[in-house]
């Protein structure tokens, strides 16, 4: 287990957030992958609560065949429901939801398991691809199959000796992650075909959210109509432009409470909200948290 490094306020190691290594007890023959059942009661570590913000130093991807489960990676909320996957990358903080049952397969793998040309072929560390993916019918069964296979093959230690073993394995997990990767790709790329009308709000948000909650305020200065904006914003993200919005503004809240020692005052004014009351209650609304109760359960 990593020790508890001193703040340093840049959300990466060393900021006070624990750092869990690679499960390796039960693994098969000590090799550097594990795949398995999700279920209740798993941990990477008998310290490590999985509801509590934490973080990790190997890869985990989870296929869910029910839901839906809220899961938090790098203080974003996403909802995966049957046939989604989460990629967690090594570094990135998240948490598990208490209140959500995890139901599918999870994969966990150690930096160093696969060689750098599979690495680089699979887009292991492309911390720009999203998180959340949602194959169609037809990736999904590819995936499944894949996995399945992997599975099998990891739980049949056995038949062959650890060498060849491992190195099925290997080949077993990169024809998964080529499927993998295509599909964070492919939904990378469908994102940045957005139409123009949302990626001017996104961008106009990125600059003012700290100044301006008003949707009417953005549609008026972009030169859109509301509902213009609206549709355009539903059809990008599937949220009104007032959630995403608020969305923004409660990223950087949460940001600020996390990584900076700011009274809880300055960081709701820094946000937009210069009564701290209102803050309060507006980050309790969005998070279920006061400001102060989400800054405790990181430290």
């Amino acid at each position: 287990m990593a020790d508890r490094h001193p703040q340093h306020g840049d959300g990466r190691p060393g900021d006070g957030i624990r750092t869990f290594p690679f499960p390796v007890e039960p693994g098969a023959g000590g090799i550097g992958m594990r795949v398995g059942p999700l279920g209740t009661g798993r941990t990477w570590h008998p310290d490590a609560p999985l509801d509590r913000v934490h973080r990790i130093d190997f890869h985990v991807v989870m296929l869910f065949d029910d839901g839906p489960v809220h899961h938090m990676i790098d203080f974003a909320e996403y909802e995966a429901t049957a046939g989604d996957l989460l990629w967690i990358r090594p570094g990135q903080v998240h948490r598990f939801s208490r209140a959500d049952e995890y139901r599918g397969t999870v994969l966990a793998m150690q930096p160093g398991f696969l060689p750098r040309a599979t690495v680089e072929a699979t887009g292991l560390y492309r911390y720009d691809l999203p998180p959340l993916l949602r194959p169609d019918a037809p990736h999904l069964a590819g995936l499944r199959a894949a996995l399945t296979h992997l599975r099998r093959e990891y739980e049949d230690s056995a038949t062959l000796p650890l060498s060849l073993h491992t190195a099925v394995l290997r080949h077993s997990l990169t024809a998964f992650l080529l499927r993998l990767a295509h599909l964070a790709a492919s939904s990378a790329e469908a994102g940045r075909r957005t139409e123009s009308t949302f990626t001017l709000f996104r961008d106009a948000v990125e600059r003012d959210f700290a100044t301006n909650h008003s949707v009417s305020a953005y549609a008026d200065a972009l030169g859109y109509s509301r509902r213009t904006l609206v549709r355009a914003v539903r059809a990008a993200t599937g949220e009104t432009p007032k959630g995403f919005i608020d969305k923004r503004v409660v990223l950087e809240a949460k940001r600020l409470l996390a990584h900076t020692e700011l009274p809880i005052g300055r960081v709701g004014a820094a946000v937009g909200f210069p009564d701290p009351a209102n803050f309060s209650k507006f980050f309790q609304l969005h998070t279920g948290q006061t400001p102060a109760g989400f800054r405790a359960e990181l430290r």
